[in-house]
């Protein structure tokens, strides 16, 4: 008497997406994009080279959506800074939630998106590139706040939104790279705090 099939012979076990595109943000995460291997993603995934590479596309295209993964997930303190009432209190906000994300016990320390490529080799220049255009980015949302803070008076006229913003940006990165070398979360927040005590007033 024969068994009967559950399904078609060969059909790849199901696995679940969003759990291996965690997985794979921790690993790049944690070891950059070219410190993650193919054997520890698909490792950490739980899937096959052959699953990954249906599911997701290749390593850089993997890459690109652990990366709005964590933009979205870790890094999304960002977003809700830029929402802060005053200008003071957008750059306490992302130099609080860059110690926060950067420095948790259960979690890789560091930003992926300042050491995830800072040195590569010419494979990995379009992620490198990528995370270039990242923290552009991130730098331009905050000038955009910035300028808005001195077009409605909250900023004196004479503050420069620009200058400002890389300020901001500049520390936050300078923080998480500080907790990639295991400096503690109440130095770096110390460090935050004195970095805002010169911040321009009206």
């Amino acid at each position: 008497m024969g068994t009967r099939q559950s399904g078609p012979i060969g059909r790849p076990r199901g696995f679940d997406a969003d759990e291996a595109l965690e997985r794979a943000m921790l690993v790049f995460w944690e070891h950059g994009y070219e410190g993650a291997s193919l054997a520890r993603l698909t490792g950490a995934m739980g899937i096959s080279t052959t699953s990954m590479y249906a599911a997701f596309g290749n390593k850089e295209e993997l890459f690109r959506k652990a990366l709005e993964r964590y933009t979205e997930g870790p890094g999304g303190y960002l977003s809700r800074a830029l929402e802060e009432p005053t200008a003071l209190g957008v750059a306490t906000a992302i130099l609080a939630g860059t110690v926060r994300t950067t420095t948790r016990p259960t979690r890789p320390h560091g930003c992926l998106g300042v050491q995830g490529a800072l040195a590569t080799s010419d494979p990995g220049r379009g992620v490198r590139d990528l995370l270039a255009d990242w923290r552009n980015n991130g730098c331009s949302r905050l000038r955009e706040r910035f300028q808005r803070a001195v077009d409605e008076g909250e900023l004196p006229p004479g503050a420069d939104p620009g200058l400002l913003a890389r300020y901001v940006t500049t520390l936050a990165f300078g923080i998480a790279v500080q907790a990639a070398s295991g400096v503690a979360r109440e130095e770096l927040q110390e460090t935050a705090d004195a970095a805002l005590r010169n911040w321009p007033l009206t």
